[in-house]
């Protein structure tokens, strides 16, 4: 009788052993669907859908404080700096206490590259073998991304946005983008550039639903030594989803300076 007790004891432990470890195994978490980075028929990152980024960098691209019509942000300048030549520090702060009238936003320009990337507006990218095209809902603007191998035009030439050149490094789009006016700003805090600038992004998906935007900044007119910008860009996912219209009107009432009693 006691064998027979010992026994089923045995066979009860047996059978809860064997138990825990299936049942263990049933509490892990299934891999997430979806999150395979789509691609390409050629097996290129497929950038295809509408994004928009999360910060306030069209406000300021530095580490800022909330004032009237600004909200805070942390910056996404690497280390916060932003290496201004001593006479061009001096024309930023210009810039920055005529803003109200000065930023060449409240006259409707086009932001020119890497600003367009990051208004506070969604945009969609097409996606080819050899171009990228992007639809911004910011004011209509259209921006192309050549990745046909072909060279930047030969000479200056000033264009609101450039002139972007893609390659593929691995799965990173990296692209080389020159040509620009002096026109633009990289924000509302009054941050510019010359017609000297030289940009490089990549893009790098991380997931189905997230781009890792780095932009490297040179500008000998401007600055000391080239500087670095980085922010994630995020897939929309919502049901029906498009690009709606943003009409931009000169010398809006939230740009004017407030006028003195």
């Amino acid at each position: 009788m006691r064998l027979r007790s010992i026994a089923s004891i045995s066979m009860i432990v047996g059978a809860v052993a064997s138990f825990v470890p299936i049942r263990a195994a049933a509490q892990v978490p299934a891999p997430a669907q979806g999150t395979a980075i789509p691609r390409t028929s050629d097996g290129k990152p497929d950038f295809s859908g509408l994004w928009q980024v999360m910060n306030t960098a069209a406000w300021d691209v530095q580490d800022h404080q909330a004032r009237k019509g600004v909200p805070a942000g942390m910056g996404v300048v690497d280390g916060n700096d932003i290496p201004y030549q001593a006479s061009a520090s001096a024309k930023k702060r210009e810039n920055f206490e005529n803003r109200a009238t000065a930023d060449p936003e409240t006259k409707c320009y086009l932001p020119g590259i890497p600003r367009l990337m990051y208004m506070p507006y969604p945009f969609q990218i097409f996606q080819t073998p050899t171009t990228l095209t992007m639809l911004f809902e910011y004011v209509h603007a259209v921006r192309y991304v050549y990745t046909n191998g072909t060279p930047h035009p030969p000479g200056h030439i000033d264009w609101w946005m450039g002139d972007s050149r893609g390659r593929w490094e691995g799965d990173t789009l990296v692209v080389d983008v020159i040509d620009f006016n002096d026109q633009t700003w990289f924000d509302r805090a009054g941050n510019f550039h010359s017609d000297e600038m030289h940009v490089v992004e990549r893009y790098t998906a991380t997931d189905v639903d997230h781009i890792t935007y780095e932009v490297t900044i040179e500008d000998p007119k401007v600055f000391t030594r080239p500087w670095r910008m980085s922010m994630i860009l995020y897939r929309h996912r919502e049901k029906n989803l498009q690009l709606l219209e943003y009409e931009c009107y000169a010398f809006d009432n939230e740009f004017r300076a407030p006028v003195p009693n």
